[in-house]
């Protein structure tokens, strides 16, 4: 097996490369294989961004491993202006939703709930097959709502503090 513990900065050349899902792009555990076949374990530090299309990473034995976004299905919107476009990034937003930004475009994984609602909306939804990589946000690193590591300001309740008794 393939072992991976570090991303690295991109390379001209690379050894292996591993086609990923946004959602397996997001794991810091994962077993998964090359393209070429081989079994491949990630054990990348936890809290970090979703790796990117063309990133690199390297393995115990020194080989340089290539990232590749695998497509999936998507809706693509567009709107017949900037207003709707925002209007619908809102609704989305509201919903928890990550979304690809594009120019005059939003792409986000294919929901027929969603779809609806964009449609609703006045907005063009068409469903296409592309690499996703959505926003990381504005905190960087996973998504969450809590502080509760900072020591100067931590509004999580006691449930979400592991190893905090009450």
């Amino acid at each position: 097996m393939l072992v991976i513990h570090h991303r690295i900065a991109t390379q001209a050349h690379w050894d292996a490369e591993l086609e990923l899902s946004f959602d397996a792009r997001s794991k810091s555990r994962l077993r998964c294989f090359s393209r070429s076949g081989e079994d491949v374990g990630l054990f990348l530090p936890r809290g970090q961004p979703a790796l990117h299309d063309g990133e690199c990473l390297q393995a115990e034995d020194g080989r340089i491993v290539r990232v590749r976004a695998r497509a999936e299905p998507l809706l693509h919107v567009t709107c017949a202006n900037p207003f709707e476009l925002m209007r619908a990034a809102y609704h989305l937003g509201n919903r928890h939703v990550a979304l690809q930004l594009g120019d005059g475009w939003l792409r986000l994984p294919d929901d027929y709930v969603l779809k609806a609602m964009l449609e609703q909306l006045g907005a063009t939804v068409t469903s296409v097959e592309a690499p996703y990589q959505p926003e990381q946000g504005a905190y960087g690193g996973g998504h969450h709502h809590s502080h509760a590591g900072d020591a100067e300001f931590s509004y999580a309740p006691r449930l979400h503090q592991f190893g905090v008794r009450s």
